[in-house]
């Protein structure tokens, strides 16, 4: 009798353990994927995905909430500045925002390498856990004479933005491994669509607490005269909304840490099914781990070494894989799709103060005026473009499919850009039609490759793989970020007076964005079309398909199988 895997809880069933009593390794497997792709779509997936999401409504929190912050960091720790009393320095504020991205970076590498070596299941929840802490961490920082507090934040924000990263590939693959094959995409896409929530949630916590102190914010007419209990308010204001940010993710945590682990992963990567089942024992005797009969466990290990028909994961059979062009050309496109993509993601965020000014949001007579407006001004942009089209893709990703939306969403945003930037100074002077390209920027961002960029690395690569690939898709993706904040934000500068806020060279910034987008169409044309496949079939282990990889030495399945029902016929 074959052994049981361990975990499991109301979100994320064990199929592993369903086929457990079956002798025959491959025909445990056959049958136990063929279960998960062919189930009907219900009230388990949905648990699963806001699981999975929350992670997501987190990360967006956190990254998008310090945008909202450093406004009034600027109040509380730079009020006796020489130069601009009460307003956080350029190169401070972009080294806060950056910290978050150069993190991810090596989060998204780091923890798509170990869920791939050690397995998802003892991964996840592991970059919650740093991303609460390092929250909580930046909620209790302050200034000191050793160091200042802009070092401190970017201390927290690289070892949050770690935790931020992990999630990436974490989220994505086991939302995948465990979808039935019909709605994958929509699965997924709920997840990501998670962070236009995110986003929603701080700026409405930002608007709760500027409520909150609006006498003593009444205070004061601007930044540079925000003191006394004006500057005790603002000091508290940024620890809330900051410190709110590690409150969902204590709510998932539970469900993170006790999800079994993936079946795919349990069949093609782990192969130690008598461990696995002490440790289902030790689990629910409340122990921290089995300790099988040694002798047993190599014979289970040697039964499956001769017998499992998938490749064991190395660096030779990596190199190996990704070498023939029909598999590597795919990681060259969801890679440079991402980054292509979050240049201008990332670059059009940095005019936000703009389209606030042209809906009237960018000011006020006090302190409460200018914080609200700003919070309300958030709220407007992100419900008007970013969360319509998030859940647009949600519900047409499995229909349309990954790659027609993700070549019309850069189609649009390249003429989208071009407009912006060669009609940039007639714009100024209608700044409802301004507002009307930035909205529908956003719309086609998110209904487009910043959604399918997600989705796709976490269907197109092998099990053994899956993660890694994904968090050097996802990386790319951030290199992307840190470009546009580093390059492109003092770019639109040039030209400006010392001091001066002015952008005069933002409409070319624009233009070099539609460039980006023009080359991030070219890189669909490297993507596969995940949709109603199976993730076998796309990792090229089901022969008589398109890109079938002999080398896979997978048997499972005979040409002329069904690639969509996940099961072939077995050999």
């Amino acid at each position: 009798m074959a052994r049981q895997t361990a975990g499991g809880n109301a979100a994320f069933h064990n199929f592993h353990n369903d086929y457990a009593h079956i002798e025959d390794p491959n025909e445990r497997r056959r049958l136990a994927l063929a279960e998960i792709d062919k189930a009907p779509f219900g009230w388990y997936h949905v648990r699963a995905v806001v699981v999975a999401g929350i992670g997501f409504f987190t990360d967006a929190y956190d990254i998008f909430a310090i945008n909202l912050v450093t406004s009034m960091l600027g109040v509380v720790y730079w009020q006796t500045a020489k130069s601009k009393p009460g307003t956080i320095p350029t190169n401070s504020d972009t080294a806060i925002k950056v910290a978050t991205s150069g993190g991810t970076v090596l989060g998204q590498v780091g923890f798509g390498i170990l869920a791939d070596i050690v397995g998802r299941k003892r991964m996840y929840g592991l970059e919650l856990i740093l991303i609460i802490f390092a929250t909580l961490a930046q909620s209790l920082s302050a200034a000191s004479p050793a160091i200042s507090v802009t070092g401190l934040i970017i201390f927290w924000r690289v070892l949050m933005g770690i935790g931020i990263g992990g999630d990436y590939p974490l989220s994505s693959i086991i939302t995948s491994e465990f979808a039935t094959t019909k709605w994958r995409g929509a699965m997924m896409g709920a997840v990501f669509a998670m962070q236009g929530i995110g986003q929603l949630a701080a700026s409405m916590i930002a608007l709760i607490v500027t409520a909150g102190f609006k006498e003593s914010l009444l205070s004061a007419k601007s930044a540079s005269s925000c003191d006394g209990v004006c500057r005790l308010a603002v000091d508290k204001m940024w620890r809330v909304i900051i410190g709110f940010g590690a409150v969902p993710g204590c709510i998932a945590l539970y469900y993170r840490l006790t999800i079994p682990e993936t079946p795919r992963y349990t069949f093609d990567v782990a192969r130690d099914v008598e461990k696995a089942g002490e440790d289902t024992k030790a689990y629910i005797q409340g122990k921290a781990e089995g300790r099988p009969d040694e002798i047993r466990r190599v014979t289970a290990i040697a039964d499956s070494e001769g017998r499992l028909e998938t490749p064991k994961a190395s660096f030779g059979d990596f190199v190996r894989h990704y070498r023939q062009w029909k598999f590597g050309k795919v990681l060259l496109g969801t890679a440079g799709s991402w980054f292509f993509l979050d240049v201008a993601f990332y670059g059009l965020g940095l005019n936000n103060t703009i389209i606030l000014g042209a809906i009237g949001y960018s000011k006020g007579n006090t302190m409460y005026e200018i914080f609200r407006r700003n919070a309300v001004g958030n709220l407007i942009l992100v419900c008007a473009g970013a969360i319509p089209g998030y859940w647009v893709t949600v519900f047409t990703v499995d229909t349309l499919g990954r790659k027609p939306i993700q070549f019309m969403g850069f189609t649009m945003l390249t003429i989208l850009f071009v407009i912006i930037g060669f009609a940039y100074e007639k714009l100024l002077k209608h700044n409802g039609a301004l507002l009307a390209l930035y909205v529908l920027a956003q719309f086609f961002f998110n209904f487009g490759p910043n959604a399918t960029t997600f989705i796709v690395p976490g269907e197109c690569f092998p099990t053994r793989y899956r993660s890694t690939s994904h968090g050097i898709s996802a990386a790319s993706g951030k290199l992307g970020a840190i470009i546009a904040q580093v390059v492109f934000g003092p770019l639109r500068q040039k030209g400006a007076p010392p001091g001066s806020t002015d952008s005069p060279w933002l409409n070319h910034v624009m233009e070099i964005f539609a460039l980006f987008m023009l080359c991030g169409l070219f890189t669909t044309f490297l993507i596969p079309e995940t949709k109603r496949k199976t993730l076998e079939e796309l990792a090229g282990e089901v022969p008589g398909t398109a890109n079938y990889d002999p080398g896979s030495k997978s048997a499972a399945y005979k040409t002329g199988s069904d690639p969509d029902s996940g099961s072939g016929e077995k050999v």
